[in-house]
């Protein structure tokens, strides 16, 4: 399905070396994917190239930041996006895929499957509604791709992560200003702007990897409900 020697070549430019049974894993992912989605709504991204870079050449990116480690949840998953292909590339993390779809659950479920990977918990939830339960305060990372404005997502990721754990959103060009326009939320929820890292993936698309480090406990009053975080951000 891939190229998988095209793939190799474009992520040795970040000096990530992948082994080749990690590039079958990436060519059985991207064949379950393709065939999956053409019954449920996986990814408008299908064909082989743009699988390469827009979802695994993307996800490779994060998963080669040094926080990356320990426990990790990614919200919002949806294929599985950043967070199978960070435990591929990195097999001694502790990984969470939270996602409220069950059609795309059930799908996660059966790569994990496919491609034996262990230490990996399906959480069928929505982030606001896990983050009072047993997930609250105990993810050494939280990740995020393409799931909301910044100032939505922190108070959807930032209640997940551990006093100092960290939270990466992948963002796109205007990370800088959403970075600004999270700054109010970042102060509720004891969170801290640590860096914005850029990045061009290989079709030429922008990325920023927005590092947010967890300094405080997240008051209890946070998250609220899904539609207050909607209607009125922080």
């Amino acid at each position: 399905m891939i190229d998988k020697a095209r793939l190799a070549q474009k992520c040795s430019t970040w000096n990530i070396a992948l082994t080749d049974a990690q590039l079958e894993a990436l060519d059985r992912y991207a064949e379950r994917l393709v065939s999956t989605n053409e019954h449920v709504n996986l990814t408008a991204i299908t064909t082989p190239e743009g699988i390469e870079d827009r979802h695994f050449a993307d996800s490779l990116l994060l998963a080669a930041q040094p926080e990356v480690a320990g426990r990790m949840v990614d919200v919002g998953t949806g294929a599985g996006f950043p967070g199978i292909v960070a435990k591929l590339y990195r097999p001694d993390l502790d990984l969470t895929l939270m996602e409220p779809t069950g059609k795309r659950v059930e799908f996660l479920r059966a790569v994990c499957a496919e491609l034996g990977l262990t230490g990996v918990e399906l959480a069928k939830e929505r982030a606001e509604e896990a983050a009072r339960k047993q997930w609250r305060e105990v993810f050494d990372l939280a990740t995020a791709r393409a799931v909301a404005a910044l100032p939505v997502l922190c108070e959807y990721c930032l209640p997940l992560v551990k006093v100092g754990g960290n939270f990466i959103a992948m963002k796109g060009p205007d990370a800088e200003a959403e970075a600004r326009a999270a700054q109010n939320a970042l102060g509720k929820l004891g969170g801290e702007l640590g860096e914005i890292r850029a990045f061009t993936l290989p079709d030429g698309s922008e990325r920023r990897l927005v590092v947010i480090r967890k300094i405080s406990q997240t008051p209890t009053v946070y998250p609220r409900n899904g539609g207050k975080i909607a209607k009125k951000p922080l």
